[in-house]
């Protein structure tokens, strides 16, 4: 692609080629050359493709401006969809997905103490099949912010409004991409991001918003959706997973008739009291994974574990390079639906993300080489990068999530809801009853999918271009637990073959 070297001539092609486009052609312009990412600090190589990041103002009063980094395909950018993605929280980075799920790199820790992450080359980037945004949103989440603190009390229908703003104003600055096929995709409270903006999309196409977006679906991974399908999960995914006994499942469902989300009666809430006890010390987002709680579990386990190591690996991650550790730290609370109003970051609850080490990134996003490298504020602006951050106050404002799906598949578009089947943060038993309610009619019965030859999961197809996946043997955040699985689905989704 032609890049332009000043901004009055990038402006000016910018205008005629939107000009065209709304008469019906299509001109080539370029990504704006001051956005353009050359080199980041703990890389010692080339890019395998174009890298661009920066700050969009979606509201000009508040000065209010979200985050991106944008990784353009490494196959063919002119052709491959754009897909936007959205880590959750609310309140959580999407840099999560950048650096330990799907991004360009894996990082490795600094080899001296103090010294920054080395960065390599991802075989399974999700940028091989795909251009892909990674947006930071809402403000006050990871590198964006506002001049204005009364924007940090927010919701998701802001927070859907200004991402669509941002979209269309990303759009116009790389209005190259406006005919690539535009996909949004998330996990975890992105469940609840991804249908919201998805749903803006829609309304603004309807509308004759411009540019016009070429919005084809969307994918949720392991997404909060609705508080009561949600809430009832965890009871069923427990006892299937031989978490619980016979006896204290057949105890717990008679004493809450089968609805463990919302407990009408003392007798059901002290029987799901005895459930939190038994998954307590659990790994909330890969029942797989250790969870240390004191440090010498962690050196018995290590030292005297007789186990054959086919054993002791499974669940672990298989990312080439150990990227995050699991540390100490209980994965409470385990059955708190989200539920309208006010919803409390992990900072609210007084920890961080439980069982997780973050240092990897947070060294490496704090440090002020890599964020001028970036194009991102200093912290002395916009404050350190945190995984999640408590500087927000969130408001779930956007009620269940079935009449989202049910409006954007019924108005023709396509949609994953993928679900790593030892999460137990959200659980696929809640995944795919949902998708289940929705009543459609199923036209790929239940079967295993298959990558390299082996069983890798199992799906179900439905009309209206709705399939639900589960990945076998991953956590919460599937990209990270299972790299070159989630590679395959995605690509393969996107290509509107069959998985």
């Amino acid at each position: 692609m032609q890049r332009m070297a000043n901004s009055t001539s990038r402006r000016c092609a910018l205008e005629l080629g939107l000009l065209l486009l709304s008469g019906g052609f299509y001109l080539s312009s370029s990504a704006p050359e001051d956005a353009r990412v050359t080199y980041l600090p703990g890389f010692n190589g080339t890019f395998p493709s174009d890298h661009y990041a920066g700050y969009v103002t979606v509201d000009e009063d508040h000065g209010r401006k979200l985050f991106y980094y944008f990784v353009v395909s490494e196959r063919n950018p002119s052709k491959d969809p754009v897909v936007l993605w959205l880590n959750g929280g609310p309140g959580c980075s999407s840099f999560d997905g950048f650096v330990y799920e799907h991004g360009p790199f894996n990082f490795q820790s600094g080899v001296a103490s103090g010294s920054l992450p080395q960065l390599h080359l991802n075989p399974y980037s999700w940028s091989k099949f795909s251009n892909i945004i990674y947006l930071d949103s809402p403000a006050g989440v990871g590198m964006s912010y506002s001049t204005d603190q009364s924007d940090y009390n927010t919701g998701d229908l802001k927070t859907a409004s200004d991402s669509h703003t941002f979209l269309l104003k990303w759009f116009r600055e790389y209005p190259e991409f406006l005919e690539n096929p535009f996909y949004i995709a998330g996990e975890s409270y992105a469940g609840v991001y991804v249908p919201t903006l998805a749903s803006e999309v829609v309304q603004g196409i309807k509308s004759g918003m411009t540019p016009t977006l070429n919005f084809k679906g969307y994918m949720v991974g392991n997404g909060v959706t609705d508080e009561a399908f949600d809430g009832d999960a965890l009871v069923p995914f427990a006892y299937g997973m031989g978490l619980i006994s016979t006896n204290l499942f057949q105890e717990v469902n008679t004493a809450c008739k089968g609805s463990y989300w919302n407990p009408e009666n003392e007798i059901c809430e002290t029987k799901l009291e005895k459930v939190d006890k038994a998954l307590e010390d659990l790994n909330i987002y890969d029942i797989l994974e250790p969870c240390y709680h004191r440090p010498e579990i962690r050196k018995v386990t290590l030292r005297h574990n007789k186990l054959p190591s086919s054993f002791r690996r499974l669940g672990e991650t298989n990312r080439p390079l150990p990227v995050r550790k699991r540390i100490f730290g209980r994965s409470w609370p385990l059955r708190a639906p989200v539920r309208e109003g006010h919803v409390p970051t992990w900072p609210e609850l007084g920890s961080s993300v439980p069982c997780m080490d973050d240092e990897v990134a947070t060294s490496w996003l704090n440090n002020e080489a890599v964020r001028s490298a970036m194009h991102a504020q200093p912290v002395s602006v916009v404050g350190p990068w945190e995984l999640c951050t408590g500087n927000i106050y969130f408001q779930h404002d956007a009620g269940s999530m079935i009449k989202y799906h049910k409006n954007l598949t019924y108005g023709g578009y396509r949609a994953l809801i993928f679900s790593g089947d030892h999460d137990m943060c959200v659980p696929y038993t809640g995944s795919q009853a949902w998708t289940r309610s929705l009543g459609y009619q199923v036209l790929d019965e239940w079967r295993p999918w298959y990558f390299d030859k082996q069983v890798a999961g199992y799906t179900q197809g439905y009309e209206h271009n709705l399939t639900f996946l589960t990945i076998k043997g991953s956590g919460h955040t599937v990209p990270e637990y299972k790299p070159r699985e989630a590679l395959a689905f995605y690509a393969r989704w996107l290509a509107g073959g069959s998985i």
